[in-house]
C-alpha cells in the first residue's frame, strides 16, 4: 500500500505584472500575502528576488501596529537572507510605517553566527 506525499506545483505567469508596485510600495505577490496578514501562519512561495522580506516586513509592521502583538521574530536560514531585513524606509514608496531594527537586536551581524533571528518591537 503506497502512500501519497502532498505536493505543491505553481506556475509563473512571466509577465512583468510581479514588478509593478501599488499605492502602498507593495509588488503583486507583497500584496496578496499581505491580504492574509490576519493569519497565524503563511507559507509564502514565490519566485527569488521577488520581494519575499519586504512582504514579511509589511506583515510584521501590521501586527504589531494594528494587531497588538508586542514583538515581532523573523528567523532565517543564512546570514545573507537576514541582511535583507535591515533598516528599510517603507513609507519612501508609500507604506504608512518604515521597518526599523535597532542593532542589538539583529542577530545576523555576529561574525560566528550563519543564521539568525531579527526582533522588532512594537510602538
Amino acid at each position: 500500500m503506497t502512500q501519497q506525499v502532498p505536493s505543491v506545483s505553481v506556475n509563473y505567469a512571466a509577465n512583468g505584472s510581479s514588478t509593478k508596485s501599488n499605492e502602498l510600495g507593495m509588488r503583486e505577490m507583497q500584496e496578496g500575502a499581505y491580504e492574509k496578514r490576519g493569519e497565524q501562519y503563511l507559507l509564502i512561495k514565490s519566485p527569488p528576488a521577488s520581494g519575499k522580506s519586504r512582504a514579511l516586513m509589511f506583515i510584521a509592521l501590521d501586527k504589531l501596529h494594528n494587531q497588538g502583538l508586542r514583538q515581532a521574530i523573523v528567523v532565517v536560514p543564512e546570514k545573507s537572507i537576514g541582511s535583507s531585513f535591515n533598516d528599510e524606509p517603507l513609507s519612501k514608496y508609500g507604506f504608512w510605517a518604515d521597518w526599523t531594527v535597532q542593532p542589538r537586536w539583529n542577530l545576523c551581524n555576529g561574525s560566528t553566527v550563519k543564521c539568525g533571528a531579527i526582533a522588532v518591537g512594537g510602538h
